[in-house]
């Protein structure tokens, strides 16, 4: 049995901060999604919801709230969180649920509405929460991690503030093509420079904004696809959701330590690197043969680190490419044509959903300013806390 799945429709709300419910976003993006799909809401078997801790009770259920707001005709509900790697678990558990025959047609939605500043952990006293541990022990929010990651390439590899700036640039000017973008005004390496230092070396605009905003996905079965006049869909090949192995010798949010590698050699391969290892060898390809990358910029420098564990070139090469323009709309290997969380900010459950719209759309031919010429292989990247890792294969 193939284990190829089809993309039958795409949608997305904008992405900003809209002072709305996070439950309208998502019925948006799933309406819009359905229509891509030309599927009438009472086809769909199964709703997946990607879950949202920010947003009450109805969004520990994503899937029945979105259920009950499309409303109520019957379907099987699945909720999942895995942090910002929720939306690869929601398609993972979609996928599962056709080839397993158990729906033709299922519905994925994600959506968040997002606080102002940095994300913090929920209130309450978890003295065994290593994310409430990190902050208040260390007082180690989210960009302070993105700094040292950064003063790491900068000293391993000699990265400097100028390529981070250049990441920055190449994904601005890709944003201001989308209409989903929240931000879509391209950006120079001087504004960038200009910009407030928030976790040295990194300054505000190396940094993604977290967001209110959704994406979903109307998957099916490849026979139903075909039967439903789709003859050549967008496939997902492989989603990868591995965790790391031990020992884990590069530190990960929220980690504040890690098991030591004084008695056991560390793994050959970086926790992310093991993420995207995984997609290949269940899609069955290599880095050379892909079009395109959509990958988790929570920083510019991070964006670097991704073309490594992807194997888009050779550890601490990352800026090479970047400076080379390899990576930017007419590039060699195309990273986050959609504008990437430079552009649209995180709005946590959606993210690696809209990463798989993004190749949707880019595989078809239907991106528009930002599509990529013949594009035919892409991948996501989009880890989460506690070992989630994320990666999508779609194919065309």
């Amino acid at each position: 049995m193939s284990g190829d799945i089809a993309v039958l429709g795409a949608g997305m709300h904008p992405w900003g901060k809209w002072g709305r419910s996070f439950v309208e976003y998502g019925t948006v993006a799933a309406r819009a999604a359905l229509a891509d799909a030309g599927i009438d809401w009472t086809d769909v078997q199964s709703v997946v919801g990607a879950d949202t801790v920010r947003c009450g009770y109805p969004g520990y259920v994503a899937g029945a709230t979105f259920a009950q707001a499309l409303g109520w005709q019957g379907a099987r509900v699945t909720s999942v969180y895995a942090a910002c790697a929720s939306g690869a678990q929601a398609i993972s558990t979609a996928r599962a649920q056709i080839l397993a025959g158990m729906a033709d047609v299922v519905l994925v939605v994600g959506a968040d509405a997002a606080p102002k500043g940095f994300f913090a952990p929920a209130g309450g006293e978890r003295p065994d929460d290593p994310d409430w541990l990190r902050f208040r022990v260390l007082g180690a929010t989210n960009p302070a991690y993105f700094g040292l990651y950064a003063r790491r390439r900068i000293a391993l590899y000699g990265d400097t503030v100028e390529d981070f700036a250049q990441v920055k640039v190449k994904n601005a000017a890709a944003g201001a093509l989308n209409a989903n973008a929240r931000y879509r005004k391209a950006v120079t390496a001087e504004e960038v420079a200009a910009s407030a230092v928030v976790a040295d070396p990194l300054r505000l605009l190396d940094i993604c904004a977290t967001s209110d905003g959704a994406a979903a996905l109307v998957l099916s079965s490849v026979d139903f696809a075909r039967r439903h006049g789709a003859a050549d869909p967008v496939r997902i090949r492989a989603v990868s959701t591995v965790t790391p192995t031990y020992p884990k010798a590069v530190l990960d949010l929220p980690d504040i330590a890690t098991d030591s590698a004084a008695a056991v050699a560390p793994a050959p391969h970086s926790f992310r690197a093991s993420i995207a290892r995984a997609a290949y060898e269940e899609a069955g390809i290599g880095p050379d043969e892909l079009s395109l990358a959509e990958v988790y910029d929570l920083s510019t420098a991070l964006e670097l680190e991704w073309y490594e564990d992807l194997g888009l070139c050779g550890t601490g090469e990352g800026a090479k490419l970047v400076r080379d323009g390899a990576t930017a709309l007419g590039g060699r290997i195309p990273v986050n044509a959609s504008g990437g969380l430079a552009s649209f900010g995180e709005a946590v459950p959606a993210q690696a959903i809209a990463q798989v719209c993004e190749l949707t759309w880019q595989l078809r031919g239907a991106a528009g300013p930002r599509q990529i010429a013949r594009a035919r292989v892409g991948i996501t990247a989009n880890q989460g806390l506690f070992g989630h890792g994320s990666a999508v294969v779609a194919v065309r």
